[in-house]
């Protein structure tokens, strides 16, 4: 390959029994786009942490521009040009756009700060690969886009030639996400050279000139971005062929099962809801759009019983709904929380214990012996390795920490946790935040067909995510929340990826301005 900036030879990495990284050996080309593809688990984070330095590969090396990479050492990597702006941003909100280009970026023992050649040289960057930035705005004020742009020049200022971009699209409306790719094919043209890591099929076509991937720690495939198609990729990327769900209209909506009617809630950061109103019928989805960070939080919070409305009324199944997580569930609530690691399973404990852990105290699954509560182990692993069995979770056994699931599996727990009663009695209401992201595009087609399935069983359904491709091949109705207020929710029909943008940024369709 002419001019050739990076090169990963025979890569291997293993912890423990678990091979990650299996032989792999690519290249990159300067000026150019290489789109990185897997499945969850397929060792795609582990092979750009040993580039990035975070780890250090058992057999294989690294040449940058020429000259070896020294294993293992993040400044390093830095040094010889490498950058990486991870899915989830590492800014300090309470500081401005330049403190964060700064931070670090200077030695410890110099007794000034030189505030003035830093901001010359963010300006510049700026101007060069047209990412306008207010350098003394604070970065909690900024848009998730203008964050982005933030997380970009922070790389480009401290030298980055090789530049690293995890999920880059995963919060951004579409008109933000067309601004990353005209900036991405500026910046290409200014000779940088990219590793792009997407699980969308459509935007990797696009944006890429090739495409590696990676299939259980192993490279099984490279081609020609114009030479392959999505099914293509979907295919190499979990070995058969993809069926994508195809929701059928809702064959029969039933009663209100939840109504929200002006609610509001009091502010955490920027995150509330403004005198909401919605209705959650039986055997519908409802889903909801949004950039994250505009209520989306608050909402789900609020139906799961851990926020409480400071205005209006929240009704479940015809009765103020309850502020007891557990007595929620109880009543048929199930619950897919946004981030999996944090709050849907507890990294340490294994597998059947997550399986139970929203059911732990009913009678199911324990019982009271004098001031004490004993858990019936034997039906409790009974009930997990059912969902396990159920809902194909793979990776590790009950006894196992969660934590050694892979994304798609750990998500596949939560789901079969959340749709599985001891008794098998259906849900009445799924309240499904983000259900589907980060996952391959194997594990979105099976967690989407659960969801429709569930709809299908009679039960209401409110998807809330970032991903209007799964907004729009979900929602029965569908609406838009911005700045803690939501759009009327309208049949999916009636919307379109442009009007779903704008509503996101906060000018709806019909009536101009949805907040201010």
């Amino acid at each position: 390959m002419a001019d050739t900036v990076l090169r990963l030879q025979h890569i291997s990495k293993r912890f423990g029994a678990l091979v990650a990284n299996d032989d792999i050996s690519l290249e990159l080309a300067r000026g150019e786009v290489l789109a990185l593809l897997g499945e969850n688990g397929a060792g795609k984070s582990t092979l750009v942490s040993i580039l990035f330095g975070h780890y250090e590969a058992d057999e294989g090396h690294i040449e940058a521009f020429g000259q070896p990479l020294p294993p293992g050492q993040p400044r390093a990597a830095l040094a010889a040009g490498i950058g990486m702006v991870h899915q989830h941003f590492t800014l300090a909100d309470n500081l401005s756009v330049l403190d964060n280009v700064m931070l670090g970026a200077e030695p410890l023992w110099r007794p000034w700060s030189a505030r003035a050649a830093a901001r010359d040289r963010l300006l510049a960057a700026a101007r060069r690969f047209g990412l306008t930035v207010q350098p003394d705005a604070r970065v909690g004020s900024l848009s998730v886009g203008e964050r982005q742009r933030v997380e970009i020049l922070k790389a480009l200022v401290r030298g980055a030639r090789i530049l690293i971009l995890d999920e880059p699209t995963a919060v951004l409306t579409p008109q933000e996400s067309e601004a990353l790719f005209d900036t991405l094919g500026q910046m290409v043209a200014e000779g940088l050279s990219i590793i792009f890591i997407s699980h969308k099929l459509g935007e990797v076509l696009r944006v890429s000139h090739r495409i590696a991937v990676l299939r259980a720690g192993r490279l099984v495939a490279q081609a020609a971005a114009g030479e392959v198609t999505q099914a293509q990729l979907a295919l190499w990327m979990v070995g058969h062929a993809i069926e994508l769900p195809a929701r059928p209209p809702a064959a029969e909506v039933g009663d209100a099962v939840c109504v929200l009617d002006g609610v509001s809630t009091a502010p955490i950061g920027r995150d509330r809801l403004d005198r909401v109103s919605l209705q959650l019928r039986a055997g519908e989805i409802v889903a909801i759009a949004g950039v994250s960070g505009n209520g989306q939080v608050a909402l789900a919070e609020l139906l799961c019983g851990m926020r409480a409305a400071t205005d209006g009324q929240v009704s479940f199944l015809a009765a103020p709904l309850s502020r007891e997580p557990a007595v929620l569930v109880g009543q048929g609530l199930a619950r897919i929380p946004e981030d999996r690691h944090a709050v849907g399973v507890v990294g340490d404990l294994p597998v059947w214990e997550n399986a139970v852990s929203e059911r732990l105290r009913t009678p199911a699954f324990s019982r009271r012996l004098g001031g004490l509560r004993w858990v019936r182990r034997a039906a409790a692993m009974a009930h997990a390795q059912r969902i396990v069995a159920d809902f194909d979770v793979r990776g590790a056994g009950p006894m196992a920490p969660a934590r050694a699931l892979s994304g798609g599996n750990m998500q596949k727990l939560i789901l079969g946790r959340a749709l599985r009663s001891p008794d098998g009695t259906p849900p009445r209401l799924i309240v499904a935040h983000q259900p589907t992201w980060g996952l391959d595009v194997g594990a979105v087609a099976y967690v989407q067909q659960q969801l429709i399935a569930a709809r299908d069983a009679g039960a209401a359904v409110l998807v809330i995510s970032d991903d209007l491709d799964e907004v729009m091949t979900l929602g029965d109705r569908v609406a838009v929340m911005h700045a803690g207020q939501l759009t009327p929710a309208r049949p999916g029909g009636q919307w379109t990826r442009e009007t779903l943008g704008l509503a996101m940024a906060g000018v709806h369709p019909d009536h101009g301005a949805v907040a201010a």
